[in-house]
């Protein structure tokens, strides 16, 4: 099989378990397990494995010191705050707002690079910035699901601040990913962020009484903690070694069709005309802010 295409496989993957994420986490918590409980298990196993692959990959045991600080601030963004919000607001709200909320990443993402990396930022993809927040919006204040709890709108608030922590990360790693192994990047950012999620999580963690656990609570455990956090982050990382970081992105795309599929046909989740239309500012903003004109033709 080409590289190439088991790249793709490999991205189509990551999505696909990101996107069956949004359901299966809330089989988990908050019935077995509450949210920092999760996160403190899902750190553990990805320190576990990360730990183990590094005998494999011949990376480097160590940063350099200069880079420590970049780190700790990417750990910070891109694991802390990042699952910390992700697992809490996916706990509370509707697995599909929660995967269209994040599909807001990219938008993010270019005002982020706008105002630290001095990147353009012209009047269409300003458009396009409020068009996906108008998107956004319509998601928070949207009601009416039957499966909408009292607490969606903060799960959908807390969503959507994951994602521009996560949007932060992006940014801020990409001067790590041209210097070091992605897989020691990995290890060293759930190293630091176990420095803060372990105590939040770990009381918890220690008082959940496993024995009683059904076995499709097992399973979204395992999901979680070995797919969703190593097995995802992995494929994607050989996606962005094989086809770059662009491509990589744009399969983020994906996700909410994952979710959706999965939430109507295996949770009973509603697809309603409000989040399509909602789906559709937020895509229609993230095509208008990455939109860029071909330059013209010399023949």
């Amino acid at each position: 099989m080409k590289k190439n295409l088991r790249a793709h496989l490999a991205l189509i993957g990551a999505n696909l378990i990101f996107g069956a994420s949004y359901s299966i986490v809330k089989i988990i918590t908050p019935g077995y397990m509450p949210a920092f409980a999760l996160n403190a298990a899902r750190v553990i196993v990805a320190i576990f494995f990360f730990t183990i692959s590094f005998g494999f990959s011949g990376g480097r045991a160590w940063p350099a010191k200069k880079d420590w600080p970049l780190l700790a601030l990417c750990s910070l963004t891109g694991i802390v705050i990042n699952q910390l919000f992700f697992i809490k607001g996916v706990s509370m709200t509707s697995p599909i707002h929660s995967s269209l909320l994040s599909l807001a990443t990219p938008l993010f993402i270019t005002g982020i690079a706008a105002w630290l990396l001095r990147e353009s930022f012209t009047i269409l993809k300003a458009i396009g910035l409020l068009l996906g927040l108008s998107g956004a919006g319509m998601l928070i204040l949207l009601k009416g699901s039957g499966n909408h709890s009292p607490d969606s709108l903060t799960g959908d608030i807390l969503v959507l601040f994951n994602a521009i922590s996560y949007s932060f990360y992006l940014v801020l790693i990409k001067p790590l990913m041209s210097q070091y192994q992605g897989t020691d990047i990995l290890r060293w950012l759930f190293l630091l962020g176990a420095i803060i999620i372990l105590p939040l999580g770990t009381p918890d963690l220690l008082s959940i009484q496993f024995q009683s656990w059904p076995a499709n609570a097992w399973a979204a455990l395992l999901f979680v903690t070995i797919g969703a956090t190593f097995l995802a982050y992995l494929f994607n990382i050989y996606g962005i070694s094989q086809l770059g970081a662009a491509a990589t992105g744009s399969y983020i795309y994906t996700q909410p069709i994952f979710a959706t599929l999965i939430a109507c046909f295996f949770f009973g989740e509603e697809l309603t005309l409000q989040r399509i239309l909602a789906a559709l500012l937020i895509i229609g903003g993230v095509f208008l802010t990455n939109y860029k004109k071909r330059p013209p033709s010399l023949g």
